[in-house]
């Protein structure tokens, strides 16, 4: 209850100072769910490096704490994670000392062996968007099944879907499944119509996002 607290204070603050933000928050790959043990690197693209933006993250079992001081490689305004273990899917921002946060992503790390590559920041009305299903031992073009909400969407012979001119109907919770391999984890895709979109994040009360607790807010 107390970790639920701090992320809703933490949205209502950045809600409050989302038209003044000077750093976005960046994930290399590109992606929202990881293997375990895979290389993560996050960064604080700032306009304003006199800011001192600081990197931090919530999980399931801490609140707040800062890269390079209780975990990751701090490197300027970057961190990185060689070795990203499950402990480690959470809430990641970055926050200046004068107060004002970044956009806030959601990271979820499997010890499974399939994971959907989605964008992590909300894609634009009209833009095109692919997924990506991949296994951690095999070929990434294998056939995959993919889910909306719960529901199929399409079977795919190649691993990949591509949906064309995305809308607010697109918005919402996705994974796949790769027959003989498994199903991903899910994460939720944010459609936007504004280039204003504040964030999405996913309170954590366990050691799994649970997909009743993902809330998704935008500002228009």
């Amino acid at each position: 209850m107390k970790e639920t607290s701090v992320l809703c204070l933490l949205f209502l603050i950045s809600l409050l100072s989302c038209t003044t933000n000077q750093a976005r928050l960046t994930v290399s790959p590109s992606s929202s769910q990881f293997f375990k043990d895979d290389f993560v690197s996050l960064s604080c693209e700032e306009d304003d490096s006199s800011a001192g933006w600081t990197l931090r993250r919530n999980t399931s079992k801490e609140t707040k704490t800062q890269c390079g001081a209780e975990w990751g490689k701090s490197t300027g305004n970057s961190c990185s994670i060689s070795y990203i273990l499950t402990e480690d899917s959470g809430v990641y921002w970055c926050e200046s000392r004068e107060g004002p946060i970044s956009n806030m992503v959601n990271l979820t790390v499997t010890g499974g062996s399939v994971i959907l590559q989605s964008p992590v920041l909300p894609v634009m009305e009209g833009d095109d968007v692919t997924l990506l299903c991949k296994t951690k031992t095999t070929p990434s073009n294998l056939p995959a099944a993919f889910y909306k909400d719960g529901s199929l969407i399409r079977k795919q012979p190649t691993g990949h879907m591509t949906i064309q001119h995305v809308s607010r109907s697109d918005e919402g919770l996705y994974k796949c499944d790769i027959s003989g391999h498994g199903e991903s984890p899910s994460s939720w895709i944010t459609v936007t119509g504004d280039t204003l979109t504040c964030l999405c994040f996913c309170r954590f009360q366990h050691s799994q996002c649970d997909d009743k607790l993902m809330t998704v807010f935008a500002l228009f």
